[in-house]
């Protein structure tokens, strides 16, 4: 049994998946609560739709009162573009921490724009990885390296809306009574699996270098390695699309499937992190297990560990397969061929040619 290690892609600058922003003297000169007639600092807004439109998100950590922060924010017109702000009279370390939470992305993702160097030392004492800013550079935010992703797809340019439609979906789970089974159901999740085309590509890409969680391998791939696999004769890519009654989540997992005679394996398997509390997480694999055992194959899937896709080994251990072999970083794993799962009923799965 030979097993191909993936080379990783040239190391890169991370890309942020967020900026948090603190507000006085930073968003806006002045102090609220000493001045009502804050302006906005120039520039800021300008930078903030700047990210906005290449997939970055925003959110604030700000020691204010935060019915009337919220109110000027309104007041200037920009309040939509925060996301889940942390407006208390708490340290800014745990207000960020609660962006990232309540984002369900890692602490390593974002950045902190404050005016006091105490305030982005805090953070920086609390969260190393977190890159911190000086407001007063803050017109120099969409130049840094970190700020500028290789694509700007077209589920990037509305992340921001689709976190607002999984809030809306957050709200309505708390207000719900019944069984989760039962909240689910309710969505009227749609959920497809297609082949990659090479309009998918771009997002494909994004989603290898984005997401940590819920990937199998943690292995990159370029723009151009992934439009290989999807000419090669020997290789399956696969995206998966999902969407309920509050809009669309855009495409949310990928996989890639090596066949080599009676054996296939899985080269990569992931899911986005906003998808983690649908129910959702086993679809694909379900479906590359049912299609293996279709065919009469022996289906295999490469796990490398690392410090945050311990949900993927545990998923696969529930699916029915077991360790085979390893080489190096990599495990190999292997179904048993026992249990051949169904599709959640909550969900209708459509899977296209």
């Amino acid at each position: 049994m030979t097993t191909t290690v993936k080379t990783p892609m040239p190391t890169t600058v991370k890309t942020v998946k967020c900026v948090v922003w603190d507000l006085d003297n930073t968003v806006w000169d002045g102090v609220l609560l000493e001045d009502g007639d804050v302006t906005l600092r120039p520039g800021v807004v300008e930078v903030i739709r700047t990210l906005d439109e290449r997939g970055i998100l925003h959110s604030i950590a700000s020691r204010n009162d935060h019915d009337a922060a919220m109110a000027k924010l309104e007041e200037f017109g920009i309040a939509e573009y925060f996301l889940y702000p942390q407006i208390t009279w708490g340290s800014k370390s745990d207000s960020v921490r609660a962006v990232a939470q309540a984002l369900n992305i890692g602490i390593d993702t974002l950045a902190f724009v404050d005016d006091q160097p105490f305030e982005r030392d805090e953070v920086r004492f609390a969260h190393a990885q977190v890159l911190c800013i000086d407001a007063a550079d803050a017109g120099r935010i969409p130049h840094m390296p970190q700020m500028q992703p290789r694509f700007v797809t077209e589920d990037s340019r509305e992340r921001r809306h689709l976190y607002r439609a999984d809030a809306r979906r957050k709200q309505a789970e708390e207000a719900h009574q019944g069984t989760d089974e039962e909240f689910l159901a309710s969505l009227g999740m749609r959920f497809t699996i297609a082949p990659a085309r090479e309009r998918d590509l771009q997002r494909a890409e994004e989603l290898t270098v984005r997401t940590h969680q819920l990937n199998a391998t943690g292995y990159t791939y370029s723009y151009e390695e992934l439009d290989a696999f999807r000419r090669s004769p020997r290789h399956d890519l696969l995206v998966a699309g999902l969407e309920d009654r509050y809009g669309t989540y855009g495409r949310i997992g990928l996989t890639l499937v090596e066949r080599d005679g009676t054996v296939w394996t899985v080269k990569l398997l992931l899911m986005s992190c906003r998808v983690m509390s649908r129910g959702v997480g086993t679809v694909l694999l379900n479906h590359l297990i049912r299609s293996a055992h279709e065919a009469g194959v022996t289906l295999r899937a490469e796990f490398v560990p690392t410090d945050r896709n311990r949900t993927m080994f545990v998923t696969y251990k529930f699916a029915g397969f077991r360790e085979v072999a390893r080489n190096g970083d990599v495990t190999v794993l292997e179904h048993d061929g026992a249990r051949i799962p169904g599709f959640p009923p909550y969900m209708d799965v459509t899977v296209e040619p």
